[in-house]
């Protein structure tokens, strides 16, 4: 089995997709006029409008801008940079900023225009390089 990707749905897909490429700097791939994807090594990001839900016979199984337990998670190679990049007018809603956790990842933690949570990490010890095969 491969992880191929986790699918946001939202009520402003455009607005969502613009700032997921201005935070990461991916550019991304439209696979129709209500989907986008990013893709990155380890998978993909998708952004679908809340219109994909009906087109399986499936309105209303999942509400926009609604979670409150999920991390969208990218890898970057240097959290102080990132942080100093989107606190240039990327990201309004910052949760933490440049934290060295325990298990040995340098994270910052900030919220889309939805509310999701989103971190960008950098494993900084050989242990969390190992756990992220690196």
């Amino acid at each position: 089995m491969i992880f191929a990707s986790n699918r946001v749905i939202t009520d402003d897909l455009h607005g969502l997709v613009d700032f997921y490429h201005r935070a990461t700097g991916i550019e991304p791939r439209w696979v129709g006029p209500t989907f986008a994807a990013f893709g990155t090594p380890g998978g993909a990001l998708a952004i679908a409008s809340v219109e994909t839900l009906a087109y399986g016979g499936t309105p209303g199984i999942a509400e926009p801008a609604s979670n409150r337990t999920v991390f969208i998670e990218f890898r970057v190679d240097d959290v102080d940079a990132e942080y100093a990049r989107l606190a240039d007018g990327v990201v309004d809603d910052f949760v933490l900023e440049p934290t060295t956790m325990p298990w040995g990842n340098r994270s910052i933690l900030f919220r889309d225009p939805d509310g999701n949570l989103v971190n960008f990490f950098c494993p900084l010890t050989e242990e969390s390089k190992a756990r992220q095969a690196i």
